[in-house]
């Protein structure tokens, strides 16, 4: 998505979140260092944009929690710094997995890092769906922006990047993030959210704009 103790730190380390009493994920400890290790190991690729066939299709499962899922998580944090992003999805680099990483702030300004695999979105009680009509974009319309409703509460399951049953709750800005990335690997953007006149003017917004880091063509 485009922007806008001790023990504890041995096993965030390992690449294993800790959890609160509620069984969530911290996913808001050590993000600087955590986030650069990640970046640092990896190697930036460019973005695919809107009409690759990669974008418009579900994803393949995630089932080997190996070193190439490894490697490939290294490079997607470091793509989403280079793309200024706060959240990416496997296919946004080419890569048929899913799989989602993010380090997005919340609408308190917290920062949240963290990998996602397989994950899903739980649906929410009526009483939990309120909805938050913000400005939304995506590195893979650039230079594109539109408002979209969604909840401003989300709840994601799935498994980190060891295949550890994980939960994930947001609420704000990284509440969207986190159910714009899972769309994204089951083959939807967010334009695809929108009004037939809306998608239209985004897609306008992308093809008058220049991107500010590396895409791949659509041929």
């Amino acid at each position: 998505m485009a922007q806008q103790d001790t023990e504890k730190q041995h096993v965030a380390d390992a690449g294993v979140l800790p959890v609160d009493d509620e069984g969530f994920v911290v996913d808001t400890e050590d993000c600087e260092a955590r986030e650069a290790a990640y970046r640092e190991r990896g190697t930036s690729r460019p973005i695919t944009v809107v009409g690759n066939p990669v974008l418009h299709k579900e994803c393949k499962d995630v089932t080997e929690f190996d070193e190439e899922l490894a490697a490939l998580v290294d490079d997607m944090f470091a793509s989403q710094r280079t793309a200024e992003g706060v959240g990416l999805a496997a296919n946004q680099i080419g890569v048929d997995k899913k799989v989602f990483v993010y380090d997005c702030p919340d609408d308190e300004g917290v920062r949240h890092v963290g990998v996602v695999c397989n994950p899903v979105l739980r649906e929410l009680p009526a009483e939990q769906r309120r909805l938050d009509d913000s400005n939304e974009g995506c590195l893979s319309v650039p230079t594109a922006y539109a408002e979209l409703a969604r909840p401003d509460y989300a709840v994601v399951t799935g498994q980190d990047e060891k295949g550890n049953p994980i939960t994930v709750r947001g609420t704000g800005y990284f509440a969207r993030c986190l159910q714009h990335e899972t769309d994204h690997l089951y083959g939807y953007l967010y334009i695809d959210r929108l009004s037939k006149r809306e998608r239209k003017n985004a897609l306008k917004q992308m093809a008058e704009g220049t991107p500010r880091y590396p895409v791949v063509p659509n041929d």
